[in-house]
């Protein structure tokens, strides 16, 4: 049932990151500012061709690479932690994130990005970025929190 439970959790969070993208290509110019919580958030239509902060520009090889042994990984680990909830979901986010930036990079060979805090400097995300982030702290309080060792 959790594995039926973690598909579901993949399945949405792609769609709800590729609806999102698709959404801000139809609405939004490249390069178009429109303010959506005042102060808070706005957004930006921008591609990536790199990975956060514009990191690796144009080097698609790398993410075309390092996503599928990622993904390896992580579906091991949700298979090997199949009945730790927290684990579940902490990959099932990892897991959904990364396949949503993915099928940009392959699909359009960058990824587009819309999310803009108003309030600091911060990179210009997307749903997938914010899937990655949320499941990796959900995942090493998972770890943390993990008393199936022995000796803890």
């Amino acid at each position: 049932m959790k594995k039926i439970l973690s598909l579901i959790l993949i399945i949405l969070g792609i769609i709800a990151d590729q609806l999102v993208k698709h959404w801000t290509v139809s609405n939004i110019p490249l390069g178009t500012v429109k303010k959506f919580i005042p102060g808070f958030m706005s957004l930006t239509h921008l591609t990536n061709s790199g990975a956060a902060w514009s990191m690796l520009q144009g080097q698609q090889w790398i993410f075309n690479i390092l996503t599928p042994i990622a993904m390896l990984v992580a579906l091991y680990f949700l298979w090997k932690k199949n009945e730790q909830i927290v684990y579940n979901i902490g990959l099932s986010l990892i897991i959904s994130g990364a396949l949503g930036n993915w099928i940009d990079r392959i699909r359009q060979g960058f990824v587009v990005d819309m999310f803009q805090t108003d309030f600091m400097n911060f990179a210009i995300f997307n749903v997938a970025d914010s899937l990655l982030s949320v499941g990796f702290v959900v995942l090493i309080v998972a770890i943390l929190t993990d008393k199936t060792e022995e000796g803890k």
